[in-house]
């Protein structure tokens, strides 16, 4: 057993799991899904956001699946749906480390897992219940299967490589693609066999990759509409549209579906209804569990919707006419440098979550910067390193995995230089080839400076020199925040340590390998203090990301542009996360609301529905009650039709409707209407204590708390009592 190994996993472990038994609630869209999806086997297989079945959550269930089989075992909590996560982010510490030790040796495969354990973002999204973590794992588990089996020449191997690339696709669908030109590109060129073998174990892989990736899709799909839940965020009520419209082809050109600012947080813009379902006027299906079995779901607990049609929009949010006042957003919508984080031609919402502009150099800026390129220096000049004595018939496995993590590194960090609308968490997909490279290619270029190879010695002085004045670049932004001493230090300790180096390059010295050491470590800096800002700075479990305003911003690490309380002039905005991690929503059981409701509940399968699953949240999680979402997440989408409604309340289902809540948006306007029309207004005095908790009940959107704009996280909730 390597003992240095030990602490770095110890170091994985702590980052990834420190404190997640303080967050309630974890992604609450995620974990109420887990809560409904214990209840019956209907609402497991499709990972259904509410108890009744009737709308998918926008992501396929496997993650989900296993997530509730932990909350199974260990109970319903925010740390048990969050284990997994850390548990995946641990295992992918240990797959980095015993893919890259065969081919480059100890020392890079050390070097390789501290740098994955230590990729701010990693260490930022394995500490919730996102998917991304977990992804992750699957695809370098994938990875492993396919380096064993080219160097064995096992077709079985090979098989199960792309087997869990299509399990990975049931996971985060499209995304799960990004690294299949790094597979194929590796299987042909290290798979030894003959070609007719070789392109028949191709062949079959991709057949295996595409049954696999489609077969949970291809089922729900052939179920008639009325025997299933509506699949959430898609417009066409399809799985497959989901796959490759709004979980695929959007991310690139930034343009979501058309719901009412779907995904948006309620009340971010008003938004149209999504549309009907058609003209069917039966009741929701009834399984053998009494859940109704159609309905559509809102959009992802990502916020990932930009653009809301029928509004005069800002990238999604409110423009002049909406909720800010003069359109304008806190802060000016300026990142902590005065940067416009709205950018000029960020497109779609590209720029609306902080990340940065379209370019080249976009993994570079400021926005993006600090959550998974801090090595991205020493990756360049590593693979220069490696790649300097390739020769046309001299291909070594070692050039080869080289060619393996950098196609999974350059169309990925490509795509995220382009796409119109992604949020800083995906960024955990460049953390793999970025851990791995930099192992191989910091003791590539540690022998050159050795041996004094020529030029090639040089790499490694400059490669210390330009990495740390990048992470000076990275943390001098937020010296206001943690001080200038971080920055400074690192960007001192990096100009000595090269000079060091320079300096000793033609000499012999018995502490020459020590600087060399002290080189990377130094490199360390500023990743580590990223690292662990989940933890120090707190955590946002809806939009995860890493950096010193990761607590405080309402959409990530660098929020919207918009770092709440850490500088003059910052926004001071109002918590909002009731007991969940920052950025949920919620508000929590209201013990009088669930004993009025236990109360007069005269037989009803459902203890009440909601056009705001911020509502149902707390109710589904804590008392495991039966609650109906009438608009998914967004509160926006036609889950349900006024006929399918009536026939709910006619067969003695519900009786019981909360309409507004922290979005105050009132979800599909029919359904709202239909329901304020035969109901009759419960007084709050009767079934709510005092206001809504974690809210602010103010009803004026504009000047409430002192912050000047209405950001939808306040409004009215009303309680309606259906009779028909």
């Amino acid at each position: 057993m390597d003992l240095v190994l030990l602490p770095i996993v110890l170091l994985a472990a702590f980052l990834n799991g420190y404190g997640i038994w303080n967050d309630h609630y974890a992604n609450s869209y995620y974990t109420t899904a887990v809560g409904s999806m214990l209840s019956n086997f209907h609402n497991f297989f499709y990972a259904s956001l509410d108890s009744a079945g009737s709308v998918t959550v926008d992501k396929p269930p496997v993650v989900f699946w296993i997530q509730t089989a932990f909350a199974y075992v260990f109970g319903l909590h925010g740390w048990s749906v969050i284990l997994p996560q850390v548990l995946a982010g641990i295992g992918s510490v240990l797959l980095i480390y015993f893919m890259v030790k065969p081919t480059y040796g100890l020392a890079a495969a050390r070097i390789s897992a501290l740098a994955m354990a230590t990729v701010p973002v990693v260490a930022a999204v394995s500490r919730t219940n996102n998917i991304d973590s977990m992804l992750v794992f699957t695809l370098l588990l994938g990875s492993w299967f396919l380096f064993k089996g080219s160097k064995q020449g096992s077709a079985w191997c090979i098989l199960v490589a792309f087997g869990l690339i299509g399990l990975a696709f049931n996971m985060k669908m499209l995304q799960a693609y990004m690294i299949l030109p790094a597979f194929y590109l590796f299987y042909l060129l290290a798979f030894q066999a003959k070609w007719r073998r070789k392109i028949l174990i191709l062949i079959s892989s991709t057949a295996v990759l595409v049954v696999v990736s489609l077969s949970w899709a291809v089922t729900v799909d052939s179920i008639p509409e009325d025997e299933r839940p509506y699949i959430g965020s898609s417009e066409t009520n399809s799985v497959m549209e989901l796959a490759f419209g709004y979980n695929g082809l959007a991310r690139l050109t930034g343009q979501q579906n058309t719901s009412g600012d779907s995904g948006m947080p309620n009340g971010i813009g008003q938004g149209n209804n999504r549309g009907s379902r058609g003209d069917s006027t039966s009741a929701p299906n009834q399984t053998d569990s009494g859940s109704p079995g159609s309905g559509q779901a809102a959009n992802a607990p990502d916020n990932d919707n930009p653009n809301a049609s029928g509004t005069n929009t800002m990238g999604g949010m409110n423009g002049p006419n909406g909720n800010f006042p003069n359109g304008q957003m806190p802060n000016d919508m300026e990142m902590p440098n005065g940067r416009n984080f709205g950018g000029n031609g960020g497109g779609g919402m590209g720029g609306m979550f902080g990340t940065g502009e379209k370019g080249p150099l976009r993994l570079f800026q400021t926005e993006l910067s600090g959550q998974a390129s801090w090595l991205l220096p020493v990756v360049l000049l590593g693979c220069i390193a490696i790649f300097a004595g390739l020769r046309r018939r001299n291909i070594t496995i070692k050039h080869k995995e080289a060619l393996f993590w950098l196609a999974w590194l350059l169309p990925v960090a490509a795509f995220f230089s382009v796409a119109g609308f992604f949020h800083q968490y995906y960024l955990i997909m460049l953390a793999p080839p970025i851990a791995a490279l930099t192992g191989a290619g910091f003791v590539a270029m540690w022998k050159s400076y050795r041996d004094r190879n020529g030029w090639q010695a040089w790499l490694l002085p400059v490669s210390v020199l330009l990495t740390t004045l990048f992470g000076w670049y990275i943390m001098q932004v937020y010296n206001d925040t943690i001080g200038a001493g971080w920055s400074i230090s690192e960007l001192i300790a990096g100009i000595l340590i090269t000079v060091i180096l320079v300096v000793m390059l033609r000499r012999t010295h018995r502490w020459k390998q020590g600087f060399i050491v002290a080189g990377f470590v130094v490199m360390l800096i500023g990743p580590i203090y990223w690292a662990f800002t989940p933890i120090t700075y707190g955590g946002n479990s809806m939009i995860p990301a890493a950096g010193p305003t990761g607590s405080n911003s309402m959409f990530g690490g660098a929020g919207m542009g918009m770092p709440m309380g850490n500088g003059p002039g910052d926004a001071d905005m109002p918590t909002t996360g009731g007991r969940g991690g920052m950025g949920n929503r919620n508000e929590e059981v209201d013990t009088a609301t669930l004993n009025y409701l236990n109360e007069h509940n005269t037989g009803e399968t459902y203890l009440f529905a909601t056009t705001d699953y911020n509502q149902a949240a707390p109710y589904i999680i804590d008392a495991r009650a039966a609650v109906i979402t009438l608009g998914g997440f967004s509160g926006s989408d036609p889950v349900y039709t006024t006929e399918e409604l009536e026939q709910l309340v006619k067969s003695g289902q519900v009786k019981y409707f909360m309409v507004g809540g922290m979005g105050g948006r009132g979800g599909n306007s029919e359904v709202t209407d239909w329901i304020k029309e035969h109901g009759t207004e419960i007084p709050t005095s009767e079934w709510k204590t005092g206001t809504d908790t974690g809210s602010m009940n103010n009803g004026d959107t504009e000047n409430e708390a002192g912050l000047g704009f209405g950001f939808g996280f306040s409004g009215q909730t009303t309680l309606y009592e259906v009779k028909l």
